[in-house]
């Protein structure tokens, strides 16, 4: 069959979200024929490329929404009208939290950018901007739109018109002729699932392994942005969410937190399928079949250094662990700092932990040594995660927000004993194979590593149990044989459309991939004579 894989900000770039678990999947279904639709986020994503396509990747088109886009084209009296009244709509919709009012100006926006051009342009006039006041001084609606200014105003018709830069591309035509739509994420990247689905009938699949409303909050938390501009985003978030879960015809949540927030949102019950993301076993099976790797009294850390990971409250536990296990070490593996913000908070943890833990030395001519090192996996005694993971018996999770712990499931892999704090999909990953304590507790979490430091046995027993439960659920395999059933399943209770005049008059040899060669075929032969009320002689003789 023909899928069409949707992505924002990841695949086929070689940075992004999303990179590694699209690739594997499209190489493990190599059955199928692919086209990608991706957007990328910004300029530095595209100079840094694309990563290699399998061969049965057949088409492959891109789009920014990090520029600004115009076709230059402008709208007369006629279309300037029909612009008004869809976008009327739409922010109606976002204002007052109403389905129907939204899905009829996002739909109405699109046929009229499919037909006229011109609506990124339309999208940030005075128009649009005339229209969210409007919408947002509506009685009923809330204190903080209420009080909106123009400022926030072109704020938010600006970062709409980035959100719906999908419905002005030019990839009607391909999406049209795809069996099915497969979307990455929510949120813009399933946009063009959604104009298929609406236009063509095409099967609309949405997999989210983070849920993208979620992932807006809390993007939009920390926001310079005034509060009228963040509800204004948010509320928008809010109806694409509820359409897009509203027209799927199949959802696949990550795991069972992403799939409650789904639910919350008004995704159909009947429709959700969870599918865990699929990791390379093999990268960690030598580290996973060695029972004495690691040293016995070393805790692992491996992550991005983030607020959100709580490496603050990890090192007022490890002070704890350190005043009844004087020989316990702390091995941080920290990914580089991508934002000057991530550069500013490992350097604090950095300070915090040099005033903690002041080098020590066995005697006056011994250099002093931190039992704390921060240090960065690909350098040459660290080149692959495997081999941060097998620096100590036992791997800490400190986060007070998670959604699926891919490093938690890679420490399972490993064969290593895990405690965690009890956030996102932590409890639902490790099932029963580690210990969990509760978010922002250094106490807890330093009695829970003392008691695996100090009983070497239970700390085996646990890290064997997590090493079969991962090869049991996140293997790469299990995750491409869940998206190939699902494939099948929903093409099975799709009703194929007629984009032939003739029945059966496109051969099935024209859907195998590859190319061609040789002498052209024959023009088709004309259709059969019609039959009573226009029915093809050979199905009213039927």
């Amino acid at each position: 069959m023909r899928i069409g894989l949707l992505t924002e900000g990841g695949y086929p770039y070689a940075t992004g979200e999303a990179r590694l678990w699209c690739d594997r999947l499209v190489r493990g279904l190599a059955e199928h024929e692919f086209e990608l639709y991706a957007l990328s986020r910004s300029a530095e994503q595209e100079r840094g490329g694309r990563v290699p396509l399998p061969p049965h990747v057949t088409a492959v088109r891109t789009a920014p929404l990090w520029a600004p886009e115009d076709d230059g084209r402008t709208y007369g009296r006629r279309e300037r009208r029909r612009f008004a009244g869809h976008f009327k709509e739409l922010a109606t919709g976002i204002c007052a939290g109403a389905a129907a009012p939204f899905e009829a100006g996002l739909y109405g926006l699109a046929a009229l950018a499919r037909e006229e051009g011109g609506l990124s342009a339309a999208l940030r006039s005075e128009t649009a901007v005339r229209a969210l006041e409007s919408a947002c001084r509506a009685p009923g609606t809330g204190r903080s739109l209420q009080r909106v200014q123009v400022t926030d105003l072109l704020t938010v018709a600006d970062e709409l018109e980035r959100a719906l830069r999908p419905l002005s591309l030019d990839w009607a035509e391909g999406l049209g002729a795809l069996d099915l739509c497969h979307a990455g994420a929510g949120g813009t990247a399933a946009l063009p699932g959604l104009l298929a689905k609406r236009f063509f009938g095409v099967p609309l699949l949405v997999t989210e392994y983070g849920v993208q409303l979620r992932a807006h909050y809390l993007e939009r938390a920390d926001s310079p942005h005034s509060d009228a501009v963040r509800a204004l985003l948010a509320a928008f978030q809010q109806r694409l969410a509820a359409e897009i879960y509203r027209a799927a015809d199949l959802i696949t949540p990550g795991n069972t937190h992403a799939r409650r927030w789904q639910e919350r949102c008004g995704a159909d019950r009947d429709r959700l399928r969870t599918v865990y993301p699929g990791m390379e076993a093999d990268r960690f099976a030598t580290v996973g079949e060695d029972p004495h790797a690691g040293d016995p009294l070393t805790l692992a850390w491996v992550g991005r250094t983030e607020p959100g990971k709580d490496l603050i409250g990890l090192l007022h536990a490890f002070a704890e662990i350190r005043k009844e296990e004087p020989a316990a070490r702390l091995r941080l593996f920290c990914a580089p700092a991508r934002t000057p913000e991530a550069a500013d908070h490992l350097a604090h943890c950095r300070a915090l932990a040099a005033q903690l833990f002041p080098d020590e030395a066995a005697d006056a001519v011994t250099a002093g040594d931190s039992p704390v090192s921060f240090e960065q996996i690909g350098g040459p005694e660290v080149p692959e995660p495997a081999d941060a993971y097998a620096s100590g018996r036992v791997v800490v999770l400190s986060s007070v927000v998670e959604g699926f712990p891919a490093g938690l499931a890679e420490a399972m892999f490993c064969g290593r004993a895990t405690v965690s704090t009890d956030v996102g999909a932590v409890r639902e990953v490790i099932g029963g194979t580690g210990l969990v304590v509760p978010p922002r507790n250094p106490r807890a979490l330093a009695d829970a590593c003392l008691s695996l430091l100090r009983d070497q046995e239970r700390a085996a027993r646990l890290g064997a149990a997590a090493r079969a439960r991962a090869l049991e659920l996140f293997t790469v395999e299990q995750n491409v044989a869940a998206f190939r059933s699902l494939y099948l399943e929903l093409i099975a209770r799709t009703p194929a459309p007629r984009r032939e005049q003739v029945p059966f008059g496109l051969p099935a040899e024209a859907r195998v991939p590859g190319t061609w060669t040789g002498a052209p075929a024959d023009p088709a032969p004309p259709g059969p004579a019609a039959g009573p009320a226009g029915i093809p002689a050979a199905e009213g003789a039927l």
